[in-house]
């Protein structure tokens, strides 16, 4: 099973409007993929209501469904900026949503996680996600007015972004190395991360700590294949042609 990795596109946001991706993401079958893992804040804000439906929900949204109609196995992994997706009415545009996703290619077992949780002592933003993502926000969300909604939406992610690890200025990498270390020890291979933006790698004990780039930065989708160095047992021992992970998208935009 080939799987194909996006994390963090932020549509709607430094992202941009959802055309370029979702033209990548209609290749996907063509070039080999049969399981897609969305690595969490597809948008630049998702709530699962369809008062918040924008623009780009309704294309990613229809696009994931004809993929998953052609065969395609889809999985969202949750991230901070996704609220209320588990019961929603786009729920049937994956197989799974979830926290995590293990899978194994090539002979290597990963964990995805989009990362935003790891550090168990960064209390203040532990206290803003739970809030953001409570029974309590969800009767709001669905029953306030939707301007008002939307304020206390974006009032509590404003919170979170401001407590969340002040990773913008620094990458948290004891904690990443501490919860890779963890994980590792459970029987994975590699840890993949989103959230942090940036392109990582760092080795863990026997393992390693991948974190992936933000789409919104490359525009590139990445393959589990790719991933890993000499973790990952070659499948065949010809070699593959490269995929074109940035085919039928714009100029990359920053954020």
């Amino acid at each position: 099973m080939a799987v194909a990795i996006l994390a963090d596109a932020h549509l709607g946001g430094p992202g941009g409007h959802a055309e370029p991706l979702v033209a990548q993401l209609e290749a996907l079958p063509s070039q080999g993929c049969d399981h897609l893992i969305l690595l969490g804040d597809l948008f630049q804000a998702w709530i699962g209501f369809p008062r918040f439906e924008t623009a780009e929900i309704r294309a990613v949204v229809a696009c994931l469904r004809r993929l998953r109609a052609q065969g395609l196995r889809v999985d969202y992994v949750e991230g901070n900026r996704d609220f209320f997706l588990s019961e929603s009415p786009y729920r049937d545009a994956f197989d799974r949503v979830t926290l995590e996703v293990a899978f194994e290619e090539a002979g290597c077992r990963f964990l995805a996680v989009h990362g935003d949780g790891i550090d168990a002592s960064d209390y203040a933003y532990r206290f803003w996600r739970r809030l953001s993502k409570s029974p309590p926000s969800r009767f709001f969300c669905r029953h306030l007015p939707a301007r008002l909604a939307r304020r206390l939406v974006d009032g509590t992610e404003d919170r979170l972004s401001r407590t969340n690890f002040k990773h913008k200025a620094n990458l948290p990498e004891a904690a990443i190395r501490r919860y890779t270390e963890r994980r590792l020890r459970e029987g994975h291979d590699a840890l993949l991360f989103g959230h942090f933006h940036e392109q990582r790698t760092w080795n863990v004990g026997p393992g390693r700590a991948l974190l992936l780039s933000a789409w919104f930065k490359t525009r590139r989708v990445v393959w589990a294949s790719e991933l890993g160095g000499g973790l990952l047992a070659e499948a065949n021992s010809e070699p593959s042609p490269p995929r074109d992970s940035t085919a039928a998208i714009g100029p990359v935009r920053g954020g």
